[in-house]
């Protein structure tokens, strides 16, 4: 959905690094249980795979009504100096 670079807590903070996410905005990942989807990064699966299987397995409304399609999450990765937000939705049980 959305990245963001914090150029100055990397200069100030981070050594240098040759690689640091490959993520894209508009990228679409499909998990099917606990299994991490190809392509996305570890960092980025750790903060969310708790929510994915909430909704896969039927769960609603998390944290009580603070998204407004309750069927839905928005999750950031835990990268302090890159951080990408994911919008995460259950698919109806009928999709492939």
């Amino acid at each position: 959905m959305k990245m963001a670079h914090y150029q100055d807590l990397m200069d100030q903070y981070e050594n240098p690094i040759q690689h640091a996410c490959d993520m894209r905005v508009g990228q679409v990942f499909l998990a099917n249980g606990w299994q991490k989807p190809e392509g996305l990064c570890d960092s980025a699966w750790e903060s969310m795979s708790a929510f994915v299987m909430a909704l896969a397995h039927g769960g609603t409304d998390l944290y009580g009504g603070w998204m407004k399609d309750k069927h839905s999450a928005m999750i950031s990765c835990n990268d302090g100096f890159r951080p990408v937000s994911f919008l995460i939705e259950a698919l109806p049980e009928d999709a492939d």
